[in-house]
This record gives structure tokens, sequence and C-alpha cells, in this order.
């Protein structure tokens, strides 16, 4: 996989970019929000968890958590150089301009995650991620604070999340690492 986008010499992009990967914890409505903003605009959006599975892009299943172990590399190769929107809980580790986040107040989330059929042990980890800031933490490390948006889910529709999504890909929005804090969920 290539290196990390943040390069202390290269400025934050301005204006419209190209490439938007949309990450957060799962269940905080990434694969809802981006096809919005797909209806709305022609942008191609790419469900990285679906393109996994269905190319098999993995190298493992890991069986307690039920959950495929991505092959990064070989997600890389089948993007090529890819344009338009990718989301996953694991976009971020792929080359952008911008990366947005899409947070969600922990106990809300894990609410959704049972929801939806996830185990309890799972949404409890990801209720803990969540609080944790952790892929928060990760997508500042790898692009820098200048190209990361914080989105809150929590309280939003997914047209009001697609809305931000689509200013944060037409650089209408100021980059936000660390506006959200859901510590006291801990």
């Amino acid at each position: 996989m290539s290196d990390a986008t943040n390069d202390d010499d290269a400025p934050a992009p301005t204006g419209a970019v190209d490439r938007l990967v949309v990450t957060g914890t799962p269940g905080t409505g990434k694969t809802t929000a981006t096809d919005v903003l797909a209806a709305e605009r022609s942008v191609e959006v790419v469900h990285l968890n679906d393109l996994i599975r269905e190319e098999g892009l993995y190298t493992e299943r890991d069986e307690e958590r039920d959950s495929l172990v991505a092959d990064l590399d070989a997600v890389e190769a089948n993007l090529g150089d890819w344009t338009g929107v990718v989301d996953s809980h694991l976009a971020h580790y792929l080359d952008a301009d911008r990366v947005a986040v899409l947070r969600c107040r922990p106990d809300v989330l894990e609410k959704r995650l049972i929801e939806r059929g996830e185990g309890e042990a799972s949404a409890r980890e990801n209720r803990e991620s969540e609080a944790l800031d952790v892929i928060l933490g990760e997508a500042v490390e790898r692009f820098g604070p200048d190209r990361v948006y914080e989105i809150d889910t929590t309280d939003r529709d997914p047209d009001e999340v697609a809305t931000e999504l689509g200013r944060v890909l037409d650089g209408d929005r100021e980059p936000s690492a660390g506006e959200v804090d859901f510590v006291e969920y801990l």
C-alpha cells in the first residue's frame, strides 16, 4: 500500500476535489449518506466493504467477529487511479484528497448496531471505539488535521449528512478534526 498522503510540504487542497473517502465506526451512516449523495449528484460512490466481499479482496475471515480481513494492497490495485467517493470504516487507509469521518454518539451507535443484527459484543466494541475516537485518530495521523472533516450524524437525517459531504467534496466546509467529543461515554 502506498505511503500516507499528508506531505508536510504540500498544502491541503482547496476548492472541489476528485477523491473523498467517507469513514467512521460501523453504524455511523456512511453507506446511507453516500447513497443519498450519489442520487443527488453525478458522483461515483464505491461501497468498499461490498467491493472487498464481491471481488475477494481479503486475506481471511475473522470468525470471532464474523468479518473479513481486507487485503488493502489488493483493494488499492483494484481501485486503481480512482475518483469519486469511497465509503467504509477502512476508507481512511486509501489515498484521497479529503477524509470525512462520520461520528455518532456511542449509546446511539450501539443501539443502531444491535437493531441491524450485530452481536452485543461487536456493538459494545464499536461503541468503545467511537468514544475513543479511534478512526478519527487514524485519519488525522495519516492525513493531518487540514484534510479531515468530522460530521456528527447523531441527530441528523441522511439528507443532511449527504449535504455536509457535498460541502466537503466542494471545498465549502472547513476542516474540523477534533470538534466531536464522546469521551464521557467510556
